[in-house]
Formats: structure tokens, sequence, C-alpha cells
């Protein structure tokens, strides 16, 4: 008999085994950690290309974030309502396609400059180049636009359906997902930065390209068994959505029947709204249209009762603490080769999944409001010694030099761009190997050579700067695992792509801000201005979240021994906006 039952034991751990390599959820894990993959060696590659083509100067990264930070700012919601009306499956998959295929083709493009780069230095004076730099943030950030497409309709709409009305599910899912995005954080920028210090640029961009070929075709598979196996996903209230948006414009007008709203609006939106299209095939209501849904979804976005959490969670993008094109320029600056760089983006992502793990542990044990609070105090208090790495000897914060130095001198003196990315002191490109003795030094490359002969003095100041920004990761993470999961559960089905968008959007715009706060000071001396601002916003932001704990929790807030209403009430469907 015992041993009969153990072949039966193995064969349903065996079956138990294979379903869950078979089920939706890991079908899902899978095709987002290819994606994530794909975009973690483009975000960190792109950044260090732009800064070897144009120089020792921040400015030309700082232009690709401003234009895809205000790309993301003027059409989040227009996404966001494009990803609520249409298919989930028809979503997901042209946002992939559409996302692989312009990364592939950047690649291309930039493969091209770096191997002609002589070649096209001479022609047009240098112009076509620029042109060349120009399609390549075009493309980069058509292929961001994508990618915000497939972040909203995978990680704030399939996930929830795939979890159904299970909230501690969801929380799982959530923080699985965040801990994928952190191992491809470690993984993909330390083997696409092998292959560009010990290969060539012309590797990096094949690699990548290649990469994300292969990706698509497989995410695109992934995505269709995902959607076979779960026909939920198949139900959609896209038609609901416009009249729920009207209804928060005209505010109470729509009160008084709100019996009849549910029933009527499908009927209506079938038979009444097709005479409208007919009548409205002007070119006027055709070009109104994208306002109009800009309008609306700010409107309710504003009238959310996460309002403030959202808003707290979009301030933490005004920083330039995170490892971003931004900061990876500065690195540059500071001395620091691509190798290194790579092995301190892989330890952020490591305390990032000590992030998520305590997300998990806090939602647990002090409830999902809480969670938010803890996190955000947490974060500020690793923030600090990025502040006091500012006056630390051998920071390269110089009040004498004026911030906006470099970018004068640019544009006043009438050259042309491809000119400042070649010097003649630099022979053939060498990619981040020689990168140190390239780098260092902000406005005056004459003198960046002698300048960096006390090696050990800058260290001070940008080793305690990363400390800070690493050990920050694990309040961060958690704080929008708690932003992401009240959005999740407390935005309507139908509203679930427009108020994503939007926030996506207050995101982008807290990010353009702290673009062109580098593009006005891109010298490295103005860095430490830029890091207590920073830190300042953070601040603010963890505030505005304050009050929203305050209001939902009221005087239970500190009361951190029990979970909040929310956490108690999984057993409600998520979306339930009553019950914040």
């Amino acid at each position: 008999m015992a041993r009969g039952a153990e072949p039966a034991g193995e064969r349903r751990r065996c079956g138990s085994v294979v379903a869950y390599f078979t089920s939706a959820k890991f079908l899902l894990y899978l095709g987002h950690a290819l994606s994530t993959w794909g975009d973690r060696m483009w975000h960190f590659a792109v950044s260090v290309f732009l800064v070897e083509l144009y120089g020792n100067s921040l400015l030309l990264t700082a232009v690709y974030g401003l234009v895809v930070a205000g790309s993301v700012l003027l059409l989040g919601a227009i996404i966001g309502d494009w990803v609520d009306k249409n298919s989930r499956l028809k979503v997901a998959q042209t946002s992939l396609v559409v996302q692989n295929a312009s990364v592939i083709l950047c690649g291309i493009i930039l493969m091209i400059v770096f191997l002609f780069k002589t070649q096209l230095l001479t022609l047009y004076h240098g112009w076509l180049l620029t042109m060349c730099y120009i399609l390549v943030i075009t493309i980069a950030n058509i292929a961001n636009l994508a990618s915000t497409a497939t972040a909203i309709t995978i990680q704030r709409d399939w996930i929830v359906v795939v979890a159904g009305e299970d909230r501690s599910k969801l929380a799982d899912m959530n923080a699985t997902i965040r801990r994928i995005d952190q191992l491809t954080n470690i993984l993909a920028p330390m083997a696409v930065g092998q292959i560009m210090t010990f290969g060539s640029p012309m590797i990096g961009c094949g690699f990548i390209s290649g990469w994300n070929l292969m990706s698509m075709c497989v995410e695109y598979l992934l995505l269709w068994k995902v959607y076979q196996k779960t026909p939920t996903l198949a139900v959609k209230s896209a038609k609901v959505e416009e009249s729920e948006l009207k209804q928060l414009n005209i505010k109470k007008e729509s009160d008084m029947k709100p019996a009849e709203g549910v029933q009527l609006i499908v009927e209506k939106d079938v038979t009444g709204f097709e005479p409208q299209q007919e009548k409205e095939v002007s070119c006027t209501a055709r070009i109104a249209e994208p306002f109009i849904t800009f309008r609306d979804g700010w409107v309710a976005y504003y009238n959310q009762p996460v309002f403030l959490a959202g808003m707290g969670l979009a301030f933490l993008y005004m920083t330039v603490l995170g490892f971003d094109c931004i900061t990876t320029g500065y690195a540059y600056t500071q001395g620091l080769s691509g190798s290194v760089l790579s092995l301190l983006m892989g330890a952020s992502a490591v305390t990032g999944i000590m992030g998520t793990v305590a997300f998990t542990w806090l939602r647990h044990k002090c409830g999902l409001v809480r969670t938010g609070l803890i996190s955000g105090i947490a974060q500020f208090a690793c923030l600090v010694l990025c502040a006091i790495s500012v006056f630390m000897p051998g920071s390269p914060l110089d009040l004498t030099v004026s911030p906006f130095a470099d970018i004068s001198a640019r544009l006043f003196e009438s050259e042309p761009l491809p000119t400042i990315a070649s010097p003649e002191d630099k022979p053939e490109m060498v990619f981040a190997t020689g990168m140190p003795n390239v780098l260092n030094g902000s406005t005056t490359p004459a003198n960046s050579d002698p300048e960096m002969s006390p090696e050990p003095v800058p260290l001070i100041s940008v080793s305690l700067l990363f400390a800070g920004v690493i050990a920050a990761r694990v309040g961060l993470w958690s704080f929008d695992l708690t932003v992401t999961q009240l959005l999740q559960e407390n935005v309507v089905e139908s509203e679930r792509g427009i108020i994503n968008g939007v926030q996506n959007s207050m995101n982008y715009l807290l990010d353009l801000l702290h673009f062109i706060m580098v593009i006005l000071a891109p010298n490295p001396e103005a860095f430490g201005l830029l890091v207590l601002i920073s830190v300042s916003f953070v601040a603010m932001g963890h505030i505005m979240y304050f009050r929203f704990a305050q209001k939902s929790l009221g005087k239970q807030l500190f009361v951190c021994c029990t979970p909040d209403p929310k956490a108690v009430s999984d057993s409600l469907p998520p979306g339930n906006t009553s019950t914040v």
C-alpha cells in the first residue's frame, strides 16, 4: 500500500508542476520577462549610445528624455482610451509588434551611424548625422509609447482579470511582476554592458535588435495562449466607459437615473450612437475628439478616490536619483565604466526585489494603505544620504560655475550638433573600457585629464550618492506596488485604461520637469543642486500620500497591528471604488 501511494503522490506533484508551468499566470510571467529583458537592454544601451555619440555633456540624453516624457504626457490619456475601446488581445498584440519593430529599426540605424560616422560627419557639414540622431530619438519615442500601451493593458488590466476577485493573489502577482522587473534590471544591463565593453557598439546594437526580433515572436504566441486560457479576458465593458466619463463631466446630471444607466448605456451605444457617427463625420469633430478624450480622462482621474496617492507616486518621478539615462550619463562624467555602472544597476535591482518582498509582508501585517506610508518613510530616510553627499569632499557641486553656462555656450556658438560628438583628441570610437579617460571633466575638455588625477577624492561623494540611491529602492518599489494595487482595486474596469494612461501622463509630467532641469543645467557642477531639488519633491510626494492615507483610515492610520479595511475585504471584487 505504501509503495503504491508513493507513485500516486509523485504523479500528483508532477501534475501540479505541469499545471503551474502551463497556467495563464506563469505564461504571463514568462511573456513579461521576455519583454522587460529587451526593454532593460534597450533603455540601458540607448543612454550610453547618446552620451558616447554626443560627447561629455548630458544634453542629448536629456533631450531624448524630454521627448519621451512630453509624448506620454500629451498622449497618455489617448493611449489609455484606445486600450479601453479595443479588445484586450488586439491592444496587446498591436503594441507588442510596434514596440519591438521600432527598437529593431533603431538598432539598425545606430549600427549604420557607428559604421559610417566619419563619412556622415563630412556630408552636409555634419547635419546628416544630426538627422540620424533625430530619427533615432523619434523612433525610440514611438517604441516607448507602444511600451506604455503594453504596460497599461498587461500590468493594469490583464493581471487583474487573471487574478480574479482574490486581492491577495493580485498582490502576489504584482510583486512577482516587479521581481521579474528587478531581475531583468540585474541581468540585462550586465549582459549588454559586458558586450559593449569588451565587444563594440556594433555588436551591442546587433544583439539588441536580434533579441527583440526573437522575443516578439515568442511573446505574440504567449499572449494568445494566456488569452485562450482565461475566457474572461474576452469580456470587456468598453462602452460603459464613455458614458461614465460624461457623468464625471456633468457630475450631478446623471445621478437622477442610475438604475437605467447600466442597462440603457449599452443599448444607446449600439443603436443611438451610430446615427451620431454619421452626423459627426465632419473634420472638426474628428480633430476635437482627441482633445475631448484628453479632457475627460484628466477629469475622471481627478475624481478618483485614489487621486492623492497617484499624485504622490507621480512626484517621485521628479528626481535624478534613479538609474535612468541622466544618472547613467552623470556616472560616466564621474569616471565610472559601463561594467561598474551595470553592477550598480544590478545592486539596485537586488534592493528592489527586497522591496517587493517587504511589500507582501507589510501588506499582510499592516494593510495596503499603511504599507505605502511605511515605504515612503523608508525611501526618504535613505535619500537623505544623497543630500549629504552633495556637501561631501569631492562633490562636483560648484556654485561659482553658472548652471546655464553649458547650454548657453552650445546655443550661441552656432556649432552643428555632430561636431561636439567627435573632438580631434578622440581617435576612433572606443567604448566603455576607455570611458573614464574620455568622459571625466565637464565643460573644459582640455583640462579634463589633469583634473582627474586625484581619483580617491571623488569616490567619497559618488559612493555615498549611489549608496543612498540603491538603498532607497527598497522603499520605492514597495511604495510603487502599493499605489499600483490601489489603482487596480479602486478603478472600475471600463475606466482602467484611461485612468492608468493619465497616471502615466502625470508620472511623465514630473519626469519631464526633471529633464528640463538637466537641459538647463547639464554640467556636472550643477548636479548637486538637482539632487537637493529631487529630495524635496520626493518629500512632497510622500506628504500627499500621507494625506490620502489620513483621509482613508482616519485615526486608525497609526494602528499598525491590524490590516486596513481594504485588506480585510478580499472577497470584494477589484474595481469597487466605494471601498477606499
